[in-house]
């Protein structure tokens, strides 16, 4: 018929896109969801935080936990099954939510909250222009990437010279980054849905916790960053 530009095949293409990029925000939501539920468990419990934070060697354990779950889901998602990827992310934003939980004892429930909803709105406006914009962003992103390690290498130097200005630059450098590869990583999720096998559930499900997993670290290296700048700690 007249008027009819689309193809049956490319309907499907255009709603297993659609389908691919609601799993990713759903569970990159869930994720944050248990980060932000284990780590409200935690700081209300006396006997968790003395544990916890009393114990240099469990913290290490857990900190380089965190550091091993995300490079296993990283590399190994392809050979994983849908269910064991799902676990591995649900724990690792476990795990997140119990170091997380020192910011609650830090920072005052205002800065907290501040520095939430100015990066969930930063993350959905550059998530939405990573989505819609016809500019490959992949330059972008790699300059990005360069400076992520950038930044790690000055906040190693940082920790022994304890510069309040350079931790000031830090900060502010990393909510570009992290905007930046907001954008860039949603984009590069839409070309993941575009070319995801349309008859592989377990396929697709890998790609949606993968990419929860790519988003969930953007936002909540976002919201980190952002808390540092707004400051404003409970005493």
């Amino acid at each position: 018929m007249f008027g009819r530009t689309v193809s049956a095949p490319g309907v499907r293409r255009v709603e297993l896109v659609n389908t691919f990029m609601r799993g990713v925000y759903g569970w990159m939501t869930a994720g944050l969801g248990v980060t932000a539920a284990t780590a409200l468990a935690v700081a209300s419990s006396e006997t968790m935080l003395n544990l916890i934070f009393g114990n240099t060697l469990l913290l290490l354990v857990l900190f380089f936990g965190q550091i091993g779950l995300v490079l296993y889901l990283s590399a190994r998602v392809s050979k994983l099954s849908a269910s064991a990827a799902t676990g591995l992310f649900l724990a690792y934003s476990a795990l997140n939510g119990v170091t997380l939980s020192a910011i609650l004892l830090v920072y005052a429930q205002s800065t907290i909250f501040n520095a939430f909803f100015t990066a969930a709105g930063m993350f959905a406006a550059m998530s939405i222009y990573g989505m819609t914009t016809k500019r490959d962003l992949t330059g972008m992103g790699q300059f990005m990437m360069m400076g992520l390690f950038g930044i790690i290498i000055a906040m190693i130097i940082n920790m022994f010279l304890g510069s309040s200005a350079m931790d000031m630059m830090i900060s502010v450098i990393g909510v570009i980054i992290f905007t930046g590869l907001t954008a860039y990583d949603s984009q590069k999720l839409r070309y993941m849905g575009e070319t995801m096998p349309m008859d592989d559930a377990t396929a697709v499900r890998r790609g949606t916790i993968l990419g929860a997993l790519t988003l969930y670290l953007d936002f909540i290296n976002l919201f980190l960053f952002l808390l540092r700048l707004f400051g404003g700690s409970r005493d």
